[in-house]
């Protein structure tokens, strides 16, 4: 058992007992890309995940989907897939995830279309990655405009597991 001030608070030289310290920060500056930065052609890559059970287990309960696609390990191991798979739906936000982490983040206002496919199951301890180029710009509003986005997501195999395209809202750069 130690004594007086945590280890971090001392290191960072916060509140000592008996005083108060009030911390302030800078503004970070704005790492997102706009509209008018994205270009067509644009290629990304994320880094893996592997699918975990636990993920599988917390997206029903969280969607409500308790198929026994999902949920049964005993039926599903004389099912034509021989175990469990995941939620088509967890596929597609796990890919939604990746793709923030494929580069620099886009200034994203949100989700304005999606056409997609579902390609082969993903399977417990599968580990995916998302694939994404840029198709097209359109200009929609002065503040903002629509990227279109063709996306694969492939599993450790290099199988393409989900495909599809995504037009995301990217907010254009004040005064631009």
């Amino acid at each position: 058992h130690v004594e007086g001030p945590s280890i971090a608070s001392a290191l960072m030289n916060q509140q000592l007992p008996g005083r108060r310290r009030v911390i302030s920060c800078a503004p970070m500056a704005d790492a997102r890309r706009y509209f008018d930065d994205i270009q067509i052609g644009e290629a990304y890559e994320s880094p893996g995940r592997t699918v975990t059970e636990a993920d599988i287990v917390m997206f029903a309960g969280l969607s409500g989907d308790y198929n026994i696609l999902h949920t049964d390990a005993e039926f599903m191991k004389s099912s034509s897939f021989g175990e469990r798979i995941a939620h088509g739906l967890l596929g597609l936000a796990i890919q939604s995830g990746l793709f923030t982490r494929a580069g620099t983040p886009f200034a994203t206002l949100g989700l304005g279309g999606l056409r997609w496919k579902f390609k082969q199951p993903i399977k417990i301890g599968d580990t995916i990655r998302v694939r994404a180029t840029v198709t097209a710009k359109q200009d929609t509003k002065p503040d903002r405009g629509v990227v279109t986005l063709e996306r694969q997501v492939l599993n450790q195999r290099g199988e393409v597991v989900q495909e599809g395209e995504t037009d995301v809202v990217v907010e254009r750069r004040a005064g631009g």
